[in-house]
């Protein structure tokens, strides 16, 4: 059988962030498949914690033949995200976490998930990326190389705005506000839609983008406000919930293709269950974090979304048109019609 191996590259690359198994697993024969795991958060988040515990029962259950690192904060990274995302393609990478903007790049209709407005809660979303549309998604990966699992969204939350200057109550205040926002032209179509000027920075930059005024603010769901650190340099957090973020679990397809079927079975029902979990994690924790982040000093406010929505009118026109009438065909069926 084949030994698969890391390449020196990515060995290299992400050698600073390997995060290890909690527990130790009894002697296991030596690996037939070395594998490497990236993904974008920070060693303490739940993603990380859930990936980790996934690799190590992959591991158990396959008597070892299965070795996975994981590679936390690999926006750290030359590149970022989009620097793994060609790693991935390349199969210097064999797995990966990344959210819909970012796949969009490579994957257009990937875009689809960050549709704002579009879902109202996170459940809402898995429904819809567990189901049809997401079985979409994965036939568009594929014609790309990626290998897109059928439980395959991490949860990262709802988005919200927050700011240094001001609560954001109605469109208007968002007008001439430099705000930070992930690549993708989605979240640069919306804001640019309420008269903000969106200001692309990788993650691993945001705070330092705040601190130093190069960005105002900032839309991201309440963990990574905790997990950043972003309280120290915002004051106003505006519960705007006007896109579903996610990370996608996506592997090197052809890496994938390799796989004997008994392995493919162990991997997919780990995945299902693990994403789960972790979806449940980031529940509880985004429910508890309002009560967290304003006992820190940031100070929140509830939005009414309808003039937000009332804006999004040529956001949707034009996005119907780039994604195609199937794929938004298959995000109305979950949300209802989008005007």
């Amino acid at each position: 059988m084949a030994k698969l191996t890391l390449t020196r590259r990515s060995v290299l690359a992400g050698a600073a962030v390997f995060s290890s198994a909690p527990f130790i697993i009894r002697p296991l024969r030596a690996a037939d498949y070395k594998f490497a795991q990236y993904h974008n958060q920070a060693p303490e988040s739940s993603l990380n914690k859930r990936l980790v515990e996934m690799w190590a029962a992959i591991r158990a259950e396959t008597n070892g033949r299965i070795e996975t690192q994981v590679f936390a904060e690999n926006n750290r990274l030359p590149g970022g995200d989009p620097a793994v995302l060609k790693m991935l393609l390349a199969g210097e990478v064999q797995f990966f976490t990344l959210m819909g903007g970012i796949l969009g790049n490579v994957v257009p209709v990937a875009e689809v998930q960050q549709v704002p407005f579009a879902f109202r809660t996170p459940t809402d979303a898995h429904r819809a990326v567990d189901g049809a549309l997401g079985a979409y998604l994965r036939e568009e990966m594929a014609a790309k190389g990626i290998y897109g699992f059928p439980v395959s969204a991490f949860d990262n939350g709802m988005r919200q705005v927050s700011s240094s200057t001001r609560p954001i109550t109605q469109p208007a205040d968002l007008v001439g506000i430099k705000i930070r926002i992930p690549a993708g032209q989605m979240a640069a179509d919306t804001f640019k839609a309420f008269g903000a000027e969106p200001v692309v920075i990788n993650a691993n930059g945001i705070y330092d983008g705040l601190k130093s005024g190069k960005v105002e603010a900032q839309e991201n769901p309440l963990a990574i406000v905790e997990l950043f650190k972003l309280y120290e340099v915002q004051k106003y957090v505006s519960m705007t919930n006007h896109m579903w973020s996610a990370f996608n679990l996506m592997a090197h397809l052809a890496t994938w293709q390799s796989l004997p079927d008994d392995l493919k079975t162990v991997i997919e029902r780990n995945t299902t269950q693990y994403v789960r979990l972790q979806r449940a994690d980031q529940a509880k924790l985004n429910e508890e974090l309002r009560g967290r982040l304003a006992g820190r000093g940031l100070v929140f406010n509830d939005v009414e979304q309808a003039p937000f929505r009332a804006k999004m009118a040529g956001v949707y026109a034009s996005w119907k048109e780039k994604l195609g009438t199937k794929c938004w065909s298959l995000l109305e069926a979950e949300t209802g019609r989008l005007a």
